[in-house]
């Protein structure tokens, strides 16, 4: 399969776009904001819908609005916490907006199947190397604020007193997110970011204890279900999106038989 250029494209932008979401995720399920990542997601559709309609490649769009409504909810902060129907409804209006798009973009109907749930074997060059910058951008970002990240996630009582400002952290981490976000949804799309962003964390820190170790295997689990989801859908016809997800939740499944149920928080924290 690898004779085809189409498909290490797609070897090579889902490897990339995995590493990200592997590394992002497993800071993102640590701070408990699973939710902020499908937030974003949803977010996200409207503005890929616009940027398709004006004639833009999606991945701005889907760029432009997720690191906007980061950057919002990183300065709410604390204040989203028990506001699920306001926030509830500020997503049901991006998703609204973003039919209204595809309604009025008549051009194809492909287009809204590539932003929902991804297209990875029609990931161009352009694109691709789109997507190593931007992988590039978000994983020395990440580790440029990664240690009052973590002193913010595991102490934040503590880190406040060091004068870390904690809504600081929360915006540039959440920035992170919505670029990590936008390169995960070339994957597996708009409806199912949470699978490849969460699903690899989760299973990581039901497996292990230690935070760096923890951090490297949700990297590797990440890329190997992107991998052989790609390698599946190459052997049975079947969406490589279909495949993505079911190995991150078998695997996530799977961390049960291993670990019993703990507080990823405080073992971190020990």
């Amino acid at each position: 399969m690898l004779e085809y250029d189409f498909m290490r494209t797609a070897f090579m932008a889902g490897g990339v776009a995995a590493v990200v979401a592997g590394a992002v995720g497993f800071f993102l399920v640590l701070r408990n904001l699973t939710f902020a990542g499908h937030a974003l997601s949803h977010v996200g559709f409207a503005g890929a819908t616009g940027s398709v309609l004006i004639g833009v490649a999606a991945l701005w769009g889907l760029l432009a609005f997720t690191v906007a409504a980061a950057i919002a909810m990183g300065f709410l902060g604390d204040r989203l916490r028990n506001r699920d129907v306001a926030v509830g409804i500020v997503l049901s209006l991006a998703l609204g907006l973003g039919v209204l798009f595809l309604y009025l973009y008549t051009t194809s109907a492909g287009a809204a199947t590539a932003i929902l749930f991804g297209n990875l074997l029609g990931v161009d060059r352009a694109t691709l190397w789109s997507l190593f910058g931007l992988s590039a951008a978000t994983v020395l970002a990440l580790a440029v604020i990664s240690r009052p990240l973590l002193f913010a996630t595991l102490e934040p009582e503590l880190a406040e007193a060091k004068g870390v400002s904690l809504r600081l952290v929360s915006v540039l981490f959440l920035i992170v997110v919505a670029v990590a976000v936008a390169e995960t949804a070339q994957v597996v799309g708009i409806l199912l970011v949470f699978a490849l962003m969460v699903g690899p964390a989760a299973a990581s820190q039901r497996l292990t204890s230690r935070l760096w170790p923890g951090l490297a295997l949700a990297i590797v689990l990440a890329v190997s279900e992107t991998w052989g989801g790609i390698a599946l859908a190459y052997l049975t016809d079947c969406p490589t999106t279909f495949w993505i997800v079911l190995l991150s939740c078998l695997v996530y499944f799977a961390s049960f038989v291993k670990l019993a149920p703990a507080r990823a928080r405080a073992r971190f924290a020990g």
